[in-house]
């Protein structure tokens, strides 16, 4: 079950042990190269070794550099013995590296942002146990122009989320804190769906689609479409 955001943030570091971020995206616009990098799921039953990919011809300010396949995530699960052994091999939607992301006990995968060019591109991407993307978003399918119009930006990056991301103890549900003001994207990790939510006019309400703004009560667990 899902719990409202507000309710969890005083433990927000204790949670983020549960969280495997592969890299703190910096403010500024001082990148360090992207590098081969392994995450684990919190039972260690599960790792991911994600390699950068050759797409810089698609980032934001490198147009026209050469480009190449896009990063490639490997999924090891430990057998009986102990040992580890491979699952699958995919193509990410990062043309270079993801930021952040986060793996389950289930094999659940989830991606944010992309390597020098955070809020460009595929922002989250959700991906199955077997290696199928199920869902992923650009900035521009989960908030309105006007709403990115208004988000800070710097010569690479979009600003759209703060560092407090991290999943809770059942890891069903990844929380982004967006912005100033209590505003909170929640997603489902096995599913994809989310729920935008902030207070307004002194009451917590949530939408789950940037379009109709019908905004209601917090959903437990988020509205699917």
């Amino acid at each position: 079950m899902f719990a409202r955001p507000g309710v969890l943030t005083a433990g927000a570091v204790l949670l983020a042990t549960l969280t495997l971020a592969l890299v703190t995206a910096p403010r500024a616009d001082q990148w360090p190269p992207p590098e081969t990098r392994e995450g684990w799921s919190p039972s260690r039953d599960h790792f991911v070794r994600v390699i950068p990919g050759k797409g810089i011809g698609e980032t934001v300010g490198f147009r026209g550099a050469p480009t190449g396949p896009h990063a490639t995530a490997e999924l090891y699960r430990r057998a009986s013995d102990r040992s580890y052994r491979l699952a699958w091999t995919i193509s990410l939607v990062n043309p270079v590296a993801p930021i952040d992301l986060f793996l389950t006990d289930r094999g659940y995968l989830v991606t944010l942002d992309n390597w020098h060019n955070m809020g460009y591109g595929k922002i989250v991407a959700f991906y199955s146990p077997e290696g199928s993307l199920i869902r992923s978003y650009a900035l521009d399918d989960l908030f309105s122009p006007a709403e990115i119009e208004k988000l800070p930006r710097s010569v690479s990056s979009i600003w759209w989320r703060k560092q407090l991301t991290y999943v809770r103890p059942d890891q069903q549900s990844l929380y982004v804190s967006v912005g100033d003001g209590g505003r909170e994207l929640v997603f489902e990790t096995e599913t994809g769906a989310y729920q935008f939510c902030e207070t307004r006019d002194g009451v917590y309400r949530c939408r789950s689609t940037k379009d109709q703004r019908q905004w209601r009560g917090y959903r437990d667990p988020p509205l699917r479409r």
